[in-house]
């Protein structure tokens, strides 16, 4: 089981943590701070599990994973040994004196193969809260036809970031719809959301009734604390939090990331078909959290958002809603490094397509087509002889949605920065920019590293995607100049001439 040595230090709300395994730092150095967390680095031998300063409390835990995609799993929390009924899911009396309560992501009758529930063992269950009242929206919706359809290539620089001394802004609050398309009620669709948030949830906490969302943080980690224990997840990570699992998300500076949400349908490991039984993605680098409870009391105070048919709504109650003792199945969150990812390439000539970099998936029911694509463009070798290396000039009948962790992207070293994105609509042509376009023909075609330091990725998707109100005009980040940038494309046709002579 993957560990992770971490140390907490929490206040009355919030919880930090850190890898201390993974960096050198001296005592006393704060790793991480926030608006209602610290965290200060302390070598285990010297530290004392029970100190109480000023309200702060200090504990050390490890911070544990289980390795594996869509396992089979179960977990306790180890404050509670034998929290785990044994032989049967649903006893007349749980251990601990506990509640089952089962956590369905398939229908009952979908093949075993497809079939996804966990069960959970808690304090109380999620069903102890008031009813749920409609909530302002803020940016967040499901309406495709706000706004008139625009086929044309659209790029934003990056998303701003509201400023914590103006504006106190969660993960929640902080959700902006970009992009979309399909119907929430019918199960069939996606939408791309940009959350920007500066400060904690607090004692708030979300879930969603409509889809997955696979989220890419971009500036900032998050701690992200589930029903099914804590992840920490920083930039060039992802993670998946699944339709009806509830989460919140502890923040220590001003935060930036992606979001791809799917309804209806769940993320799975693409086919590998002629590549064989490894690469990509393999299944043992997909980390799922360890139970991990709190019996925590927040009278009329703890606050649990819903989206539900794409508006959001709220319900209070009285209790921490991760209150999980134990658990098992195989419908979980997970998480997933990027580095991990095993890069397949060409090595003759000429280019083998996108799909090479798909970390994960979501099928539609035609055969080899998806709803959505999750595809990065990571650290590589470039090697291919006679060939254009950058990615070639192309007309899809999928849409594209890119966007920039860190770096450089290769086709455009200019106007595509980290924290942006670009849209390329069903059949809109892209490609390289001018100036790549020369560089990349002149250039003599010794192996290279491509991307080093970048890490740039795409949802694609079957669906012809609408753009929101908010991603065309309100965010004031559309970058007007874009289609500036193929004008400078020259006409290097030589009529006379079959064969010009080029570098090679």
């Amino acid at each position: 089981m993957p560990v992770s040595s971490a140390i907490f230090i929490r206040n009355q709300t919030t919880l930090a943590e850190t890898n201390s395994a993974a960096v050198e730092q001296n005592e006393g150095t704060v790793i991480l701070s926030g608006s209602c967390h610290i965290l200060v680095y302390i070598p285990f031998h010297k530290i004392i599990l029970q100190i109480s300063l000023i309200g702060w409390h200090l504990c050390l835990c490890h911070m544990q994973y289980i390795s594996g995609f869509g396992n089979e799993c179960a977990s306790e929390d180890p404050r509670c040994p034998g929290a785990l009924p044994e032989g049967q899911n649903n006893p007349q009396v749980c251990p601990y004196n506990l509640y089952a309560e089962q956590l369905s992501g398939s229908a009952f009758t979908c093949p075993r193969s497809s079939n996804k529930r966990s069960w959970l063992y808690r304090i109380l269950p999620s069903v102890s809260h008031k009813p749920f009242e409609s909530i302002d929206q803020g940016h967040v919706t499901h309406n495709w036809d706000e706004v008139d359809p625009d086929p044309n290539q659209l790029r934003w620089k990056p998303f701003e970031i509201p400023k914590a001394s103006q504006k106190k802004v969660d993960f929640v609050s902080g959700l902006h719809t970009l992009c979309g398309a399909g119907d929430i009620r019918s199960n069939n669709g996606l939408a791309i959301h940009i959350f920007l948030c500066n400060t904690s949830m607090g004692n708030r906490c979300f879930y969603n009734s409509d889809g997955d969302f696979l989220i890419v943080p971009q500036k900032g980690k998050l701690l992200i604390y589930t029903e099914f224990g804590k992840m920490l997840v920083q930039p060039n990570e992802i993670c998946v939090i699944q339709r009806g699992m509830r989460f919140s998300i502890d923040v220590f500076e001003e935060t930036r990331g992606y979001i791809l949400e799917v309804y209806g349908i769940h993320f799975e490991l693409p086919d590998l078909g002629p590549i064989g039984a490894n690469g990509l993605a393999n299944p043992r680098d997909f980390l799922i959290p360890v139970a991990w409870f709190e019996d925590r009391q927040v009278p009329g105070g703890y606050i649990v958002i819903n989206k539900y048919q794409g508006k959001l709504f709220a319900a209070k109650q009285d209790v921490s809603p991760f209150n999980v003792v134990a658990w098992h199945g195989n419908y979980t969150p997970y998480k997933y490094n990027l580095e991990n990812f095993m890069v397949i390439n060409s090595v003759a000539f000429d280019h083998a397509d996108p799909s090479i970099f798909t970390v994960l998936t979501a099928k539609s029911l035609r055969p080899g087509v998806a709803i959505a694509d999750f595809v990065i463009f990571p650290p590589r070798w470039g090697v291919a002889d006679k060939t254009f290396r950058p990615p070639y000039y192309h007309r899809n009948c999928m849409s594209e949605f890119m966007g920039l962790i860190k770096g450089h992207y290769e086709a455009k070293q200019g106007g595509f920065l980290p924290g942006g994105g670009s849209l390329h609509s069903t059949m809109t042509p892209h490609g390289p920019d001018a100036d790549c376009f020369e560089k990349a023909s002149k250039a003599k075609l010794a192996p290279e590293r491509i991307a080093d330091g970048t890490m740039a990725f795409m949802f694609e998707s079957s669906l012809s995607m609408a753009v929101t109100k908010w991603g065309l005009k309100t965010s004031n980040c559309l970058d007007e100049n874009y289609y500036k940038c193929w004008e400078p494309l020259k006409n290097h046709f030589t009529v006379n001439s079959r064969n010009p002579i080029g570098p090679n």
